[in-house]
């Protein structure tokens, strides 16, 4: 396309930003740490999507952008892109995770049992109007378990697999420099399980659940039943220049794992994971993991459909950049439209003299 560049108006570009940001009025670290407290699950989100780990620059770039989250997305990756790459985690096993959510609804005794953990799944949804009269809402205290689920679940794939249910694991023993890395290399399709897993880690919640829900409700083969829904924290084991491996800390990490068929006598898993807690997306997302192989091109649930139109930065940038000037594009259109307009007006004769020379 072209583009006529904006000239002459730098004032009027400078007094709009700081409008924008006088009704934000002023961000200091006492907001940044409301924002992170009241609002956990949307800093999970805005972190899962920029694809990095850190609750108070996720909250400040909520701040800072007043709640519009794919610009929280945007400034979030753009200040990712100027960090230093200082180590890679070793890989992460469902059985070592600190698990604070796991539930199946495939199957009802899982090994370990179902844990419910945090959620709203079993609550009414009414709004706690009194707040609003000056009546502070104080959640009702959480009464201690008479015998607490251990803190490390099993795999529930593995027993599955010990059953005869799930087909074998394959050796996956992947150097960490193998591993295809979506922030480095462009995805390609036919796509890489890691690379279209990846993307969907880091996909806009909103369209994975769109498209999620297309596959589930007949535009994919799939209906799927969540095999292992999974809340917990993570260990982030990085290796000592010395050689020595130490836990840098912990992260919020989800998981699901769905199936809705059989394959060669065996059960097929659709599975996803994300930053932060996010259940509806890594359960949409894994329906979409299990619809890849059988979904027809073109089909809305089709990978290279679904892996490029959840990219929230690229597809928000793009949709806002029809915002930017298109002056020499759209008058071209008009002058289309004016010429045929006189074109059918004309007499033969008039129209004939219209007709450029050969």
């Amino acid at each position: 396309m072209a583009y006529v560049a904006t000239r002459g108006g730098e004032r009027a570009i400078e007094q709009a930003e700081r409008l924008f940001r006088e009704e934000l009025g002023t961000i200091d670290m006492a907001r940044v740490a409301a924002i992170r407290q009241s609002m956990p699950y949307l800093i999970d989100r805005v972190m899962g999507e920029a694809s990095l780990f850190d609750e108070d620059m996720a909250a400040l770039a909520l701040a800072q952008t007043g709640g519009e989250l794919s610009e929280a997305v945007l400034v979030l990756r753009a200040w990712r892109t100027t960090q230093p790459r200082l180590a890679v985690a070793a890989p992460l096993l469902q059985e070592d995770l600190l698990t604070q959510r796991r539930i199946s609804a495939a199957f009802k005794d899982i090994p370990g049992g179902q844990i419910l953990g945090p959620t709203l799944d079993y609550s009414h949804r009414v709004l706690a109007t009194d707040v609003l009269e000056g009546k502070p809402f104080a959640p009702p205290a959480v009464e201690p378990a008479a015998k607490p689920a251990p803190a490390h679940q099993p795999s529930l794939a593995d027993w599955q697999r010990q059953q005869g249910l799930v087909a074998p694991a394959q050796d996956s023993h992947v150097a960490p420099d193998d591993i295809p890395d979506l922030t480095r290399e462009p995805i390609l399709f036919p796509a890489s399980r890691a690379h279209r897993l990846q993307s969907l880690a880091r996909a806009e919640t909103g369209g994975v659940l769109a498209l999620g829900y297309a596959a589930m409700r007949g535009y994919g083969n799939a209906h799927p039943t969540v095999n292992e829904l999974r809340l917990a924290e993570a260990e982030v084991v990085v290796r000592h220049p010395s050689g020595t491996p130490f836990s840098a800390g912990r992260v919020r990490v989800c998981q699901a794992e769905v199936t809705s068929k059989e394959k060669g006598g065996y059960l097929e898993l659709g599975f996803a994971a994300s930053f932060g807690w996010n259940e509806v997306k890594v359960i949409a997302a894994a329906t979409l993991d299990l619809n890849s192989a059988e979904a027809p091109v073109g089909s809305p649930v089709h990978e290279e459909f679904y892996l490029y139109h959840t990219e929230s930065v690229e597809a928000s940038g793009f949709c806002i950049h029809f915002k930017l000037p298109h002056y020499v594009t759209f008058q071209s259109v008009l002058d289309a439209m004016r010429d045929a307009k006189a074109k059918a007006a004309a007499t033969p004769v008039e129209a004939e003299q219209m007709e450029p020379a050969e």
